[in-house]
């Protein structure tokens, strides 16, 4: 058929126009179905991921307040005229599944609660922080305390140091507690810290502070140093006349017996009365505050948790919990008293 015969359209007659706009329609009809469905689908997913990880959560945290009232119990139930490394409270826990401690418990079953809870892993100590030197004690009634400050030039020097560096940090310190009315310049002191990455605020280099780390602490309350608990660089600082050899002889001793007083001491490494005096202010047998450290591992949720005890007699009280993961630091920080 030629081109000037009536009937030729050059194959585009209104029926192939409307199979193409049905297909083209049926195209998009499916498209638009699967994006809607597809959009269901995620919006069906994610309610599941939140919900699962606002229980996993929540589960972290029963398992965590329930291993913080195991370590209350723990420092509740030791005597506590004397505190040494020997006692229950100072073995660590070992990473161990949540299920063994159910099942030490007879009203507690393996087929009992969830099974992403028996899967938990906890891990965990109590570190004793009367075994560091406390740099709240370098500020006593608004003045800055020279023994203490003596304390932390040792240490100082111990883990080679630059001195003015802790004269900025204990001037600093001072300037931050100084909250009088008389105080003028009290709107431009720095912020008073509670943690010790918080030191950086009172001029302390980051190096510095890494190196001091293991040696400090901030407690709200003058403390004495354990000789029982406290290591040999920390006890070198705190007395004075006392040689990093006496000191270390001291560690030593203490794992054979552990002092029942201070003459104790005296008598390990021979000192003088003066050296170890009963009642001297800057040293004891037995400790106060002490910090839990809790590591819970919940299928991909990791969680940690680090919280600072008063011990007053029978009476444990929580002071601080900071709770975060080990990505990030713990950013949530819950001050209670429990």
């Amino acid at each position: 058929m030629s081109a000037d015969h009536p009937g030729w359209d050059g194959g585009r007659s209104p029926c192939n126009h409307q199979r193409g706009a049905a297909l083209l329609a049926a195209m998009l009809t499916v498209a638009l179905v699967a994006t809607f469905a597809a959009a269901a689908l995620w919006q069906q997913w994610r309610s599941i991921e939140v919900e699962t990880a606002e229980r996993a959560r929540v589960q972290a945290s029963w398992v965590l307040t329930g291993a913080l009232d195991w370590a209350r119990l723990l420092l509740r139930e030791d005597a506590p005229a004397v505190d040494h490394l020997g006692e229950p409270w100072a073995v660590p826990l070992q990473e161990a599944r949540l299920s063994s401690f159910l099942a030490a418990d007879r009203n507690n079953s393996a087929d009992t609660g969830p099974a992403d809870v028996l899967d938990a892993f906890l891990s965990g100590q109590i570190v004793d922080l009367q075994s560091r030197l406390n740099v709240a004690n370098l500020v006593v009634s608004g003045k800055i305390s020279t023994p203490d400050q003596r304390s932390f030039a040792r240490l100082f020097d111990q883990l080679d140091l630059p001195q003015p560096q802790l004269d900025q940090l204990a001037e600093n310190l001072r300037f931050a507690s100084d909250t009088s009315p008389a105080n003028m310049s009290s709107p431009q002191a720095p912020l008073l810290p509670q943690r010790i990455d918080q030191l950086v605020w009172l001029g302390l280099p980051a190096a510095t502070l890494a190196a001091l780390q293991p040696f400090i602490t901030i407690l709200p309350a003058h403390t004495t140093v354990n000789l029982n608990t406290a290591s040999a660089e920390v006890i070198y600082a705190t007395v004075d006349g006392l040689s990093m050899a006496d000191a270390q002889r001291l560690v030593s001793a203490r794992e054979r017996a552990p002092f029942r007083s201070i003459n104790d001491a005296r008598v390990a490494v021979g000192g003088s009365p003066a050296t170890f005096a009963e009642g001297q202010v800057n040293v004891g047998v037995a400790s106060r505050f002490f910090e839990v450290d809790s590591r819970l591992r919940l299928d991909k949720l990791v969680v940690e948790e680090r919280a600072i005890l008063l011990r007053d007699g029978q009476d444990i009280r929580v002071l601080q919990v900071e709770r975060g993961t080990p990505e990030t630091p713990a950013g949530s920080t819950d001050t209670a008293n429990r």
